[in-house]
């Protein structure tokens, strides 16, 4: 009998962040001594009649409500035939962002590792299996955490002292109050002058900066200070092709971009109009490992280099099976607060910022499928009561 798809089940569990609130605006998440935010995610759980089941936690409510639009399709379905599951889906979710395939796809790869006794690296063809890794910090805050130039720079001092060989700013961003050009520049010149000798210095304004004078203003400080790139200056919320073209043109600091354009072609047009030097891309939201792996060999026919987006175990079987890549992203960190991560492995699988090794790396799971096994017992007892259940 083949091996077939039984059951799916999605269930949402939510769980606290301590001491972390939003920016002016309300977006951002930022350290906010004594608040609680909530986070909710999904745990993922894949069905076979032959007992595999593949697991992934992770997702939004977006993409779960897509998920609610394909499983039934996937019934029935051989979970080892992922490319043409994943052409299929991506037909149906033609009217939408198809972020719902991602968490799907990582579910079908983790059985697909289990199947075949080995991680999903070596099912991609391994290249690597110690990452090289930088830290990715929270947004600037106005609360005694990183809260001007000079305390980005502490932390970074401190994440180059653990062994980070980068260090990414997400700068200020929220209300008008928050935001102000002047101090993104001297915060630059300041992370520059104390680290940037001894770690690649990344910038990633997170979409904030409101016209290209002030994405300018700010990418001549990082040429002066020789950054490694710039991330998502602008307000159009990192999709114009031609807005990114005329700022790679204008400045000598490298330019990445593609994180918030969906899917294969998006990300080749970008390549193809010259718009980015370096190509994002994630697993959850580019269609799973499936559509990453496709977005990092477009890449590499063009000579370039792609960086994985965020963290997890999914992003570290991607970029252990990527030549052309560079750092994996440890966030979102901060010296007063964990990060936003669920603490959902029950293992020793970990991406907190103390994780990285002296050398700067993280390993790759080792493991059959995702490599990992997840605390079951915290998702139920934390879960929201919002099951879905598709056979």
């Amino acid at each position: 009998m083949a091996l077939e798809i039984e059951r799916i089940e999605s269930t949402e569990f939510s769980f606290p962040l301590e001491d972390v609130g939003t920016d002016g605006n309300g977006f951002n998440p930022v350290y906010d001594p004594g608040s609680q935010m909530e986070r909710k995610l999904f745990a993922i759980e894949i069905f076979t009649n032959e007992g595999i089941t593949g697991r992934y936690v992770g997702g939004n409510s977006p993409g779960a409500a897509q998920i609610n639009m394909f499983a039934d399709y996937l019934i029935g379905k051989n979970p080892l035939h992922r490319e043409r599951l994943w052409s299929e889906v991506k037909r149906a979710l033609r009217k939408y962002d198809r972020m719902g395939i991602g968490p799907i796809d990582i579910a079908l790869w983790d059985i697909a590792g289990k199947y075949h006794d080995a991680p999903i690296h070596e099912l991609l063809g391994s290249y690597r299996t110690e990452l090289p890794t930088y830290a990715s910090t929270y947004f600037g805050d106005t609360n005694g955490g990183l809260d001007s130039p000079e305390a980005f720079a502490d932390f970074g001092e401190t994440c180059r002292n653990l062994g980070y060989g980068g260090y990414k700013i997400h700068s200020w961003g929220g209300s008008d109050e928050d935001r102000n050009i002047d101090r993104e520049v001297a915060m630059v010149r300041e992370v520059g002058e104390r680290v940037g000798d001894d770690m690649d210095l990344m910038l990633d304004p997170a979409c904030e900066y409101e016209t290209y004078a002030d994405a300018l203003k700010v990418g001549r400080a990082l040429d002066e200070q020789g950054y490694f790139w710039y991330e998502d200056p602008y307000r159009d919320g990192g999709i114009s092709m031609h807005a990114h073209e005329r700022l790679n043109d204008a400045l000598d600091t490298p330019v990445l971009q593609t994180e918030h354009v969906r899917g294969l072609e998006l990300h080749s047009d970008f390549v193809a109009q010259g718009a980015t030097d370096f190509v994002r891309a994630d697993p959850e939201y580019d269609g799973g490992i499936t559509g990453a792996m496709k977005i990092a060999h477009v890449a590499e026919g063009f000579g370039l280099d792609v960086e994985f987006h965020a963290t997890g175990p999914a992003q570290r079987h991607c970029m252990a099976a990527t030549r052309n890549t560079n750092y994996y992203e440890l966030s979102l960190v901060h010296p007063n607060c964990e990060n936003t991560l669920p603490p959902v492995y029950a293992g020793d699988y970990s991406d907190a910022l103390g994780t990285v090794s002296s050398d700067g790396t993280v390993p790759v799971p080792d493991d059959p499928g995702l490599g990992i096994e997840y605390d079951w017992d915290f998702i139920e007892a934390n879960a929201t009561g919002s099951v879905h259940v598709y056979e």
